[in-house]
């Protein structure tokens, strides 16, 4: 029979099989980019294939039109250069197409209902309420902090809106699938708990105690680092943790994401093997 623990890193890793479908996607929508763009090319290339020919180690150049060859002399390299780079570019197609292929089959048979689990925990706090005690960090001191009355965040509640399905909610599907594996791993933490930097009161996104060494661990992610705007107001906030003796690598967890690279499930147990364990 597998144990509490083995069923809610089941659910972890459904939620990492959306964004998975979801990454999927967006590289189905720039294959088919890359494929039209590679058709729009290769209309602007001259007529025929070029054939390679090697005698003693040096190399003739023919023009083939499917039918009979025509050799190309010295003096006609731009057209051996453009037959070569249309030669190659047919190969990147050749390869966009059975790779689009490769992921239609994937999109047709995948299960958009998908994380039953997850939903059932989220959305029945009686379920909620009988299991999540197999979640919470082992050692009771610990268990205590974690569950202790403290200042959160006050800042645009109205973006609080992903339930973990223990009872609260947080702000990303990314910061949904770092709160699982917090709590896949019985890992003590605080969700967005304030803490006092230079006289300004910020409120990183994990707050943790490491299971074994007692030190105090922040893990900040960091996701829209491709917004102008929002990786300047990431550094500011990285030279303010530096500033204070909290560092990356050392006492501080950083992650991050962009559109098109989202945060997922590996990249979060990493941290968590490296750090925390």
């Amino acid at each position: 029979m597998k144990s509490m623990l083995e069923y809610m890193t089941q659910i972890f890793i459904k939620e990492d099989i959306i964004t998975l479908y979801e990454r999927i996607l967006l590289e189905h929508k720039n294959l088919e980019k890359q494929i039209k763009l590679l058709q729009d090319q290769l209309r602007t290339f001259p007529e025929g294939k070029l054939i390679f020919t090697r005698n003693k180690g040096y190399y003739k150049w023919y023009l083939s039109d499917g039918k009979s060859l025509t050799y190309l002399p010295k003096k006609q390299r731009p057209l051996a250069e453009k037959l070569a780079l249309k030669k190659f570019l047919s190969l990147e197609l050749e390869d966009a197409i059975h790779e689009k292929a490769a992921l239609d089959f994937y999109l047709r048979h995948h299960d958009n209902n998908s994380g039953k689990a997850r939903k059932l925990l989220a959305e029945i706090p009686e379920f909620q309420t009988l299991i999540s005690s197999h979640f919470n960090p082992q050692n009771e001191e610990l268990n205590n902090w974690m569950h202790a009355t403290y200042e959160h965040n006050p800042k645009h509640p109205e973006q609080l809106t992903h339930q973990t399905g223990f009872g609260y909610a947080v702000r990303s599907k990314s910061e949904l699938l770092i709160d699982y594996a917090l709590h896949v791993n019985n890992i003590p933490f605080r969700y967005e708990c304030a803490l006092e930097l230079s006289n300004t009161t910020i409120y990183p996104d994990f707050t943790i105690i490491h299971p074994k060494t007692r030190q105090i661990i922040y893990w900040e992610h960091f996701g829209m680092m491709d917004d102008p705007a929002y990786y300047k107001h990431a550094f500011s906030k990285l030279n303010l943790y530096v500033a204070n003796g909290i560092i990356p690598n050392i006492n501080l967890i950083t992650t991050y994401e962009t559109k098109a690279i989202p945060l997922d499930a590996k990249q979060i147990n990493d941290m968590i093997n490296m750090y925390l364990q």
